[in-house]
């Protein structure tokens, strides 16, 4: 499995000023089941192909994370997460782009190893630069969860994703954002908080 640390022949490279790395590389990594750590808001967060059910068991592997609980989806905008969506999100332009996670009704045929035991899932435009523009260079969602071991510190450098994972994720260098804690999670129907 390729890692951040190996050299990639240049195509066509996908540059912010956090986070450099080859989208088509990288797209095809994602499509094999691979998975990524790279920088959000708060720390780093391990990702993948949402509907690519083997590199979400990975993920789940390596935080040792329960199926059941489900998994957050980041994108650029709204429109990245209408696979996986009953109905667009309504409530969006109040919350997004930012440190927001809505919890909205899924559609019938979203995974259910994204929502768990749910019948909602948790989905986010994210306001971090490097993040948005990497959801936006490929054209899709990414799982996002913290990288850590669940129950553990989170990991806030690509070094220190690299030391706990190895050659098990494609570490993208890049910084995290000023934020110190992880999204908050809100049910827009009910009005609900269930992470502040």
């Amino acid at each position: 499995m390729k890692s951040a640390a190996q050299p990639h022949k240049t195509t066509r490279h996908f540059v912010t000023r956090h986070l450099v790395t080859d989208v088509r590389a990288l797209r095809r990594f994602l499509a094999r089941g691979g998975v990524i750590a790279y920088p959000t808001e708060s720390c780093y967060g391990l990702g993948c192909d949402p509907m690519n059910a083997r590199a979400v068991a990975a993920i789940l592997r390596l935080k040792g994370r329960p199926r059941a609980k489900g998994l957050i989806l980041i994108g650029s905008a709204p429109a990245q997460f209408a696979p996986y969506l009953a109905e667009p999100p309504a409530a969006w332009p109040h919350y997004w782009p930012g440190p927001t996670t809505l919890l909205l009704p899924a559609a019938r045929h979203c995974p259910r190893w994204l929502t768990g035991h749910h019948d909602k899932l948790a989905v986010r435009v994210t306001a971090h630069p490097a993040a948005a523009h990497l959801c936006h260079a490929l054209g899709m969602a990414l799982v996002s969860t913290s990288a850590n071991r669940s129950g553990r510190r989170m990991l806030r450098t690509a070094a220190a994703c690299r030391k706990a994972f190895g050659a098990r994720v494609w570490v993208l260098d890049g910084r995290i954002g000023t934020r110190r804690r992880p999204s908050t999670i809100i049910d827009p129907a009910g009005g609900g908080v269930f992470r502040a």
